[in-house]
């Protein structure tokens, strides 16, 4: 039997430079694995003068209004069905973090050619939820996300970050978020490939899928027990609420990790996959 293809996504500021230690890891073991950017993201991401200028004004920074606003969810979905379409189908669709809100997305326009979605520590969000509401709901009052915004998103139509802050104390609320078992080296590398503004069209956007069709995908979820981003709590809580909703029980999975196990911990996620593809 043919192997499904793996299609990765990544999550809010990030890239398809994410997944660089899982996708060989997976070829090598035989498997067609892809990952891109999102539109607005990566290579595609557009910044405020602000974000570059120096000195830097925090100031403007906080007001300047967000070349990506414009950027809707559907021109990911869009995006992310075309790749899967690429591949032939039958595809395993991994995201990460918000990710999660474009593989729900997609899961419900082509549930036919998807072997599987796999939610990384990753926005799975009940029926008519949006990000924003998530972000905001009880059991994430310990996510360490919202104290990086420098903005208002209402006011500059993005979340937005400083990835480039010369503040030490930023600078480590930023790691201990994202990558608190990550190494130096692998944080500075990272760090210097994330762009500041995720559009706020795609946090606000309700998730809206079926049963019929969505709820027709296997799925999967990977736990990281050490996430300061989104918290175990809300994990768990997406998990509960989608089984709910759609009927059927999510796979659970477990990686003692931090939010990024795509660095910390690349070959046990990989082993995850490869069983979840067989």
């Amino acid at each position: 039997m043919k192997n499904p293809g793996f299609l990765f996504v990544h999550g809010a500021w990030h890239g398809e430079g994410t997944w660089r230690r899982v996708v060989p890891r997976l070829r090598d073991a035989g498997f067609d694995a892809r990952a891109l950017d999102l539109p607005g993201s990566g290579r595609h991401a557009r910044l405020p003068a602000s974000f570059t200028a120096r000195p830097f004004d925090a100031h403007a920074f906080a007001t300047e209004a967000s070349p990506n606003a414009g950027v809707t969810q559907a021109e990911r979905t869009d995006a992310v069905v075309a790749m899967v379409e690429d591949m032939g189908g039958d595809v395993v669709l991994v995201g990460h973090s918000l990710g999660g809100v474009t593989i729900s997305a997609v899961a419900e326009a082509v549930p036919e050619k998807l072997r599987a979605v796999v939610y990384l520590t990753a926005f799975m969000l009940p029926p008519s939820m949006p990000a924003i509401a998530m972000i905001q709901h009880e059991t994430m009052a310990t996510a360490l996300t919202p104290a990086l915004f420098c903005a208002d998103p209402a006011l500059v139509g993005a979340l937005r970050i400083n990835p480039m802050a010369e503040d030490a104390d930023y600078v480590l609320q930023l790691r201990k978020t994202f990558y608190g078992d990550v190494s130096d080296a692998d944080f500075a590398e990272i760090r210097a490939g994330l762009y500041c503004d995720e559009p706020a069209g795609v946090a606000v956007a309700p998730a809206r899928m079926t049963s019929a069709r969505f709820g027709a995908v296997k799925r999967h979820y990977v736990r990281c027990l050490a996430d300061q981003a989104i918290p175990l709590a809300g994990q768990d809580f997406m998990i509960a609420a989608v089984d709910a909703a759609m009927g059927g029980a999510t796979e659970v999975h477990s990686l003692e990790a931090s939010h990024s196990p795509f660095l910390s911990r690349p070959q046990e996620l990989v082993e995850i996959l490869k069983a979840i593809a067989a």
